[in-house]
């Protein structure tokens, strides 16, 4: 059995006020932890194993687990645990443009739908759209998700952190602003992530050499925020003419505080170098099959030792099931290399979507596997539908099976969001048909 950790590194009863009563899952036929040291092999394998949740932390990882008084025990036989799912990069308000312009590449997406959209949407329908993305991604068992966000105005960001915070998700929100509203930046940390639990910050840029003194400013921001840099990298072929590999490390930011989403078309050099200076990658299959971006070089990425995670990407990914993100990032390199062992394998690619996506953000400290003393961000995968049925290899099956209707329980913080298949706490039509409504609003505005 796998204890709660030494002092300093758990949390104690009075440190989390308000969470929900303990919680055992009692009996689950498989778990993974994605901790070698809790559990047998790379993903922590336990059969037949509980796993205790206490004031939002795992408190413990074993076999006949005892039932502290008061604590809230679920029977999970004939079900899968593991950690929630880490979603490194996403757009949530591009909910609202989901399935559009879909024979554009990047950038005939970008004019046709990214840009005018975004320009039509008010704050109020901003929350209705992120809402409906984040519980949407909570529903199919992502618990993090980092929210690269455009510019937009104070008040709009006000209701869009409100709807990230609303949904439960844990989130970083990722954000853009343009040089003369730069001291935007500091501010919505301060004032509207830094109150919440749930939330923390990133600094999002555009590379390019062209502007290598506003990566340079944002660059300096981050750092006195103490927070990420990120940034979409080389994701179109074209991208090669502004250099943006180059204008990162001019700009002073090329290391281990930055994540480069996409990232498809690296060189030899610019893989070495991003290696050498623990760059960070997040990896978006669906998105760059959708958008005809070309296939990205993890088996090159994987061997210079570069972390890599994967993403959803909004709107080009049209819906949150890290289950598909999961199998096409497998499919694309086998096809590629017509190689059938070749990185990612169905272990490498489970790890990336929760441990390794948590190390690409600087979270693996608090999420991303079942160490006692980490956030309690759990879910439960139930095998008995008619997509995942019979059992072959339940591991190989959750990604090759897996559907988010076969999540049937997602907590966030110890705190349980969906249960028996059902969000909790959510009219989910009412969530549906605001949506709408705002989508009718953005075709008025047109």
């Amino acid at each position: 059995m796998a204890g709660a950790p030494p002092s300093g590194h758990g949390s104690q009863p009075n440190d989390r006020p308000g969470h929900s009563p303990p919680t055992l899952l009692r009996g689950a036929e498989l778990v993974l932890t994605m901790d070698p040291d809790v559990g047998d092999g790379p993903l922590g394998t336990l059969r037949h194993a509980d796993v205790l949740m206490r004031y939002g932390r795992i408190a413990a990882v074993g076999r006949r687990l005892p039932a502290p008084q008061g604590t809230r025990v679920l029977d999970m036989s004939g079900r899968m645990v593991l950690p929630g799912f880490v979603d490194i990069h996403n757009h949530l308000w591009q909910s609202s443009i989901r399935g559009g312009c879909s024979s554009q590449d990047l950038y005939g997406w970008l004019a046709a739908c990214n840009s005018t959209t975004l320009a039509r949407i008010d704050a109020q329908d901003m929350y209705r759209f992120v809402r409906l993305a984040a519980l949407d991604a909570l529903q199919a068992g992502v618990t993090t998700v980092v929210d690269w966000v455009h510019p937009i105005p104070y008040d709009t960001t006000e209701r869009y952190i409100g709807a990230l915070d609303d949904s439960g998700l844990r989130f970083v929100y990722a954000m853009m602003q343009t040089v003369p509203n730069a001291d935007l930046v500091p501010r919505v940390k301060k004032e509207l992530l830094d109150p919440l639990p749930l939330a923390s910050a990133q600094v999002s840029v555009h590379a390019g050499m062209a502007g290598v003194d506003r990566l340079r400013r944002f660059g300096e921001i981050a750092r006195d925020l103490g927070v990420m840099v990120n940034s979409h990298v080389l994701e179109h072929h074209t991208d090669r003419r502004d250099d943006p590999v180059r204008a990162l490390r001019l700009a002073g930011v090329f290391g281990p505080d930055l994540l480069m989403n996409h990232a498809i078309h690296l060189t030899d050099d610019e893989i070495a170098s991003a290696a050498g200076h623990d760059v960070r990658v997040a990896h978006c299959p669906l998105s760059n099959m959708r958008l005809a971006s070309g296939i990205i070089r993890l088996p090159e990425l994987r061997a210079h030792g570069v972390k890599t995670g994967l993403g959803h990407d909004g709107g080009t990914n049209d819906t949150s099931d890290m289950f598909t993100v999961m199998k096409a990032a497998v499919g694309l390199q086998r096809a590629l290399h017509q190689d059938p062992e070749v990185h990612p394998t169905i272990p490498s690619v489970l790890r990336m979507a929760t441990l390794g996506g948590a190390e690409c953000v600087g979270m693996a400290d608090r999420v991303g596997s079942l160490t006692p003393g980490k956030c309690a961000d759990v879910v439960v995968i139930d095998p008995g539908t008619l997509n995942f049925a019979p059992r072959f290899d339940w591991i190989s099956q959750i990604v090759l099976n897996g559907q988010p209707p076969n999540v049937s329980h997602v907590f966030v913080d110890g705190r349980m969001r969906k249960a028996h298949g059902e969000l909790l706490d959510v009219d989910t039509a009412t969530v549906i048909r605001e949506a709408e409504l705002a989508a009718a609003h953005v075709r008025d505005r047109a």
